[in-house]
């Protein structure tokens, strides 16, 4: 077994006597060990394993045919090995990053369609991503109870991500090298809920909460988690298990609870041979305004402002940290439009 908590998820959270203890429980796994896992049904083994088949065949293509699904205003799409930068260096993953779908767009920052290498691809991801999507429609209000911030199951974090930026990122690692074992730096997500299955190979390290460490918060102009503790002791290997997700915090999860759930570190290193992995992210609209459902300890006593994140800015800032070169990130640059989403502030 993996060490950490593992869990079933109910078909359905009423807010019983059990769910708050199920929710209390996952709250204190996150709390000791950044992450918990879920033991996922039949039905979704089932639409994992055609994920997972499905990114091996299109990582497959030729780099011509990868390299044409890409477009200029969505980050949806092919991200070639080394595009990716976290904290100033270059990853190894190539990735297929699936936003949602607005094959017209709107005129905001990253909104666009997917550009799809084929329908067999997008029927596979699709199906999987309808799975997790659901599983956290279920874990939200899980969380929400076990951190009693609500007494019914339904409402406060639940409700931030009706509609929500639900999206995915596809990755291929290849094999380590003579030159590096680095497959992605240490960070954290920058989003609410990730929900993440890789195959047997393994490379998944997580750094659970350290006593007395203070962790940049990553919403914040001037800080930053991207190489955060890369090199220092206590992290653990998430070793692979059939027909297991794990789940751990993002950004908007520490900064909702006032770092009472603090957002999970890790890092991807490379194995002797490739290895995929699909990393879903449960998120709030696009254009949901949050503040703190807690205050952070970390906040002066006297302060009167309480802090707001916009999340589709907060988005946007982050994929054009992490694609500075990209053709999505010039366009926002050339044309303005994360001031658009500044202003909505």
């Amino acid at each position: 077994m993996s060490g950490f908590a593992t869990f079933r998820a109910p078909h359905r959270v009423t807010g019983s006597a059990a769910d708050v203890a199920l929710g209390r429980a996952m709250v204190e796994a996150w709390q000791r060990d950044g992450i918990f896992q879920i033991e996922a049904d039949g039905v979704q083994r089932a639409r994992t394993r055609a994920a997972l088949a499905a990114s091996r065949r299109f990582f497959a293509l030729p780099a011509a045919a990868k390299a044409a699904c890409v477009n200029d205003t969505s980050y949806s799409g092919y991200v070639a090995s080394g595009e990716e930068v976290t904290a100033g260096e270059r990853d190894a993953a190539e990735i297929f990053t699936i936003t949602p779908d607005l094959p017209g767009g709107d005129g905001r920052p990253c909104h666009g369609p997917v550009p799809w290498p084929d329908q067999g691809y997008r029927t596979a991801m699709e199906d999987h991503l309808a799975g997790v999507g659901g599983l956290g429609d279920r874990l939200l209000p899980l969380v929400a109870l076990g951190l009693g911030l609500e007494t019914s199951g339904v409402g406060r974090l639940a409700g931030l991500t009706r509609g929500g930026w639900h999206h995915m990122r596809v990755l291929r690692f290849p094999p380590a090298s003579a030159a590096t074992e680095r497959g992605i730096g240490a960070h954290t997500d920058y989003g609410l809920l990730v929900i993440a299955a890789q195959d047997e190979v393994g490379g998944l390290y997580v750094r659970p909460p350290v006593p007395g460490e203070r962790r940049p918060r990553n919403w914040l102009p001037g800080e930053s988690t991207a190489g955060f503790a890369e090199d220092a002791p206590g992290w653990r290997y998430v070793t692979p298990a059939e027909g297991v997700l794990t789940v751990f915090p993002g950004d908007i999860l520490q900064f909702l609870t006032g770092g009472a759930v603090l957002s999970t570190p890790h890092r991807v290193r490379l194995a002797d041979r490739e290895r995929f992995t699909l990393a879903y992210f449960h998120e709030p609209r696009f254009d949901a305004r949050m503040r703190p459902l807690r205050a952070d300890p970390y906040e002066p006593a006297d302060s009167t402002d309480s802090p707001v994140i916009h999340y589709g800015e907060h988005f946007t800032r982050m994929f054009m940290r992490c694609y500075p070169r990209r053709a999505t990130t010039l366009r926002i640059e050339e044309r303005g439009l994360l001031r658009q989403l500044a202003s909505a502030r």
